[in-house]
């Protein structure tokens, strides 16, 4: 962690954004300058991995400047994943209220973030609010064709496999009310990638949680190499296709455990 490191009460019970970075020294500066402009009263944790461009020293310069900025340090390449346990852990140690998933490299506006934590304080009370691409009024911007037909797909499918009524579930522009992230078991959490951000969407519907999602514009990076990989996209599917199994053969195990239930009882009801 930097040398700069607020008091715990300086978080306490405020918002939290949590910045994973690995290589984003040119876009960094910017995207916390915007965000500190859109949100000016929430804290920002910029949970670097070792980044060979010199992301780290670039986000403790700008946390020497900041007393609301904060880094910490984690040593070499460990997964996005692991990156935003780690400052969720962060983050509710110091008693946050809200806790944000927000990427570095400008595709998630920052301006867009007070209408999730609008969202997050509304009539519906969700637990999670996802800043999503593919309800009404979301959309893409500078996307290639595939990459939209490929998230689009991944988004049904995995809507279909889980049962989960999220249209963006892969989607990482998101809020948690410290409550409800509290509650949830990270520790078990393995997940990396666009299938983490599923993982927790998911726990959060099963354990009886509202997610509500709220459209938002997505800009393709302008700088930089994106972090989509083959090796992500298999992980998802991999992953989704077994929750999906399990949860049918749980259902199944319901259904015969019910009509076994029903039989005995008309059963012992004759005799």
């Amino acid at each position: 962690m930097s040398d700069h490191t607020p008091p715990a009460a300086e978080v306490r019970g405020g918002v939290l954004v949590v910045v994973p970075t690995y290589d984003e020294a040119t876009t960094l500066p910017t995207t916390l300058a915007r965000l500190r402009a859109a949100v000016p009263d929430a804290h920002v944790l910029v949970v670097d991995d070792g980044s060979p461009d010199g992301t780290g020293d670039v986000a403790d310069r700008l946390a020497h400047g900041d007393a609301a900025v904060d880094v910490l340090h984690r040593p070499g390449k460990q997964g996005l994943g692991s990156a935003y346990v780690a400052g969720f852990r962060w983050a509710l140690d110091r008693g946050a209220a809200v806790v944000v998933e927000m990427d570095a490299d400008g595709s998630h506006q920052p301006e867009e973030l007070p209408r999730l934590l609008a969202a997050l304080h509304g009539p519906a009370g969700p637990g999670l609010v996802i800043g999503s691409r593919w309800v009404p009024g979301g959309r893409v911007v500078n996307w290639p064709r595939h990459r939209e037909v490929l998230s689009r797909a991944g988004n049904t499918y995995t809507r279909l496999a889980l049962g989960m009524p999220v249209r963006d579930a892969t989607a990482g522009f998101r809020a948690f009310r410290a409550d409800v992230l509290a509650a949830l078991p990270l520790g078990e959490v393995a997940s990396e990638g666009y299938c983490f951000q599923v993982d927790l969407a998911w726990r959060v519907v099963r354990g009886g949680g509202v997610v509500q999602e709220v459209p938002i514009t997505f800009v393709e990076r302008a700088e930089g190499r994106s972090k989509m990989s083959r090796a992500i996209v298999r992980e998802a599917l991999v992953r989704v296709t077994l929750w999906g199994i399990e949860r049918h053969l749980r259902a199944a195990a319901r259904a015969v455990v019910g009509a076994a239930g029903a039989v005995g009882h008309r059963v012992g009801r004759r005799t």
